[in-house]
């Protein structure tokens, strides 16, 4: 199984090198690192490190995410996507994997509820409890979170004509599996506290409102068919 990871990033110089090299031993394909505008040394550091970087000046995380699946080999079978912020347990990897390697998933979500108090801010676990109880009820899906870490078969997310460019990407990709028929797993993972610097959205109270009212729309919109 051919898998390849996508990390965007922005403004993460402090972080990003050491989580590239992480990834060393883990059996991937490619690392790509996704550029998003940054005005630090993201890119180099993430070079030296020896990913892969490609440039998206468009700022938003689902325009990175799509900046760098068109920047893949056509040949991949999963694409593993992470944050560049060392908050992701690269250690889970084999564990995230090993529904899609069995035959048992399409997607696989890595869930952060068991250590949610520990690595989330208040504004977080509230959005993230709302907008999991709106795909359990919307979709009849079983989520508990919206993870940026997680695996999907390259196939199934052709399939699923993604669209979104920013906040509500991984929601988004959850509400169009289920939509799809697809096999979602989640897999409980240990997050953890970023490494260095703020989170751009929920480092602010109007980040964190703004991401949270992207997320909902988003549920309504791909449950309405768009």
């Amino acid at each position: 199984m051919i898998v390849d990871a996508i990390i965007p990033a922005l403004d993460e110089e402090a972080c990003i090198g050491g989580v590239v090299r992480s990834l060393g031993g883990e059996g991937l394909r490619s690392v790509i690192v996704v550029d998003n505008g940054s005005r630090d040394r993201t890119a180099a550091e993430a070079q030296a490190a020896g990913a892969r970087v490609v440039s998206e000046p468009r700022r938003g995380y689902g325009s990175a995410c799509l900046a760098g699946i068109a920047a893949l080999p056509q040949d991949g079978d999963v694409i593993l996507f992470l944050d560049a912020d060392g908050s992701d347990d690269v250690s889970a990897i084999t564990r995230l994997l090993a529904p899609i390697l069995e035959g048992r998933a399409d997607l696989v979500v890595g869930s952060r509820t068991a250590s949610a108090s520990a690595v989330l801010t208040a504004s977080q676990r509230a959005g993230n409890a709302l907008a999991a109880a709106w795909l359990r009820r919307r979709f009849g899906i079983d989520a508990t979170d919206l993870g940026p870490f997680r695996a999907i078969r390259r196939e199934a997310l052709a399939s699923l004509g993604m669209t979104d460019r920013t906040y509500g990407w991984t929601v988004e990709m959850q509400a169009r599996a289920a939509r799809a028929g697809l096999r979602t797993v989640e897999v409980p993972v240990a997050g953890r506290r970023r490494r260095a610097g703020r989170s751009k959205i929920s480092g602010t109270l109007r980040g964190a409102a703004g991401a949270g009212a992207k997320i909902l729309f988003t549920i309504l919109r791909v449950r309405a068919g768009g």
